[in-house]
């Protein structure tokens, strides 16, 4: 009888130092007794160090490494639909390079999976090497998100997961560009579940999501996932619209009830100033929706593969 296969979907941008020891690591599980086989499927996210050479190494010393590689950076996020697109597995891990998320979890995750869930969520119980302020952010960070688009989050977030086949072919049904993989999973439905791990700290080298990226991927839950920018929007509208009605009102009474002269340039440009800053933020949020259907309309690929090893 042929042995299932697990795929585990790894991005990798300048990893070189950590694709040994996370191949290692991997390795080293029980497999047997897990009654699975596996397959590492790395996509390099065109790295610029020693990653292409590691990768090539790991591929020549196990045929069950396989790696595609970009034809430039398209973000991490990019490596992953590219890498579940490809994984040929029963279930897909979805696992950073960067050991963060201990392999030594995913018996965890499959043990859950083989219990009947279609989605099995590592959610953080912890993170090792972290300060409070950026905990106390990514709790704040994954409330508003949950608040905004009505979907059941983690306070800590996640970015390790398994995923059944069933799960993978319906994301392939769902080609969205400019949007947050985690949210169109979750968008999904399925059976889920999750259990809790402890984030480690980078065993090496430094992340690569930087505060950019992370406004990056806030916009795209938000207009990918919610109609609250534009019901906001509206909200404020008719907010200023009252106030203004409000303040031509108190400009009557105070002319033909008191006889007061109207005056104050100052408090007009203020009002002035303060209404064009809002109505070329709400531009700004329809922009954004714009920019997205217009990207979407282009049907670019969302990733190019230069070069696959074992596939």
């Amino acid at each position: 009888m042929k042995t299932a296969v697990l795929s585990i979907v790894t991005p990798a941008f300048n990893e070189a130092e950590n694709l040994p020891r996370l191949y290692e690591r991997i390795a080293a599980l029980d497999w047997a007794g897990l009654r699975l086989d596996f397959e590492l499927l790395v996509v390099d996210d065109h790295s610029t160090d020693a990653t292409p050479a590691v990768l090539a190494d790991l591929v020549a010393r196990d045929p069950r490494v396989k790696t595609l590689r970009f034809s430039r950076n398209f973000g991490s996020h990019a490596a992953l639909t590219a890498g579940l697109e490809h994984a040929t597995g029963s279930a897909a891990v979805v696992l950073a390079a960067d050991l963060q998320d201990p392999p030594e979890t995913i018996p965890e995750l499959v043990a859950a999976w083989q219990a009947g869930a279609a989605t099995v969520w590592a959610v953080r119980g912890g993170r090792e090497g972290e300060s409070l302020q950026t905990q106390l952010t990514a709790r704040l960070f994954y409330a508003l998100i949950g608040r905004m688009t009505k979907m059941k989050m983690p306070p800590q977030g996640v970015d390790f997961f398994l995923l059944d086949r069933a799960v993978i072919e319906a994301l392939r049904l769902a080609p969205e560009r400019n949007t947050s993989l985690i949210a169109q999973i979750q968008w999904l439905g399925f059976t889920q579940a999750s259990l809790a791990y402890m984030k480690q700290a980078r065993a090496a080298g430094r992340s690569k999501w930087t505060l950019s990226k992370r406004i990056k991927l806030s916009l795209d839950w938000v207009v990918g996932f919610s109609y609250f920018p534009i019901r906001f929007m509206s909200a404020v509208g008719m907010l200023f619209a009252f106030l203004g009605f409000l303040y031509a009102l108190v400009l009557i009474v105070r002319r033909f009830v008191f006889v007061i002269p109207v005056e104050g340039w100052t408090s007009l440009i203020s009002v002035v100033l303060i209404t064009s800053g809002v109505q070329l933020m709400m531009l700004g949020v329809l922009g954004e929706y714009l920019w997205r259907s217009f990207d979407a309309s282009r049907q670019r690929p969302r990733y190019i593969i230069e070069r696959r090893q074992g596939l």
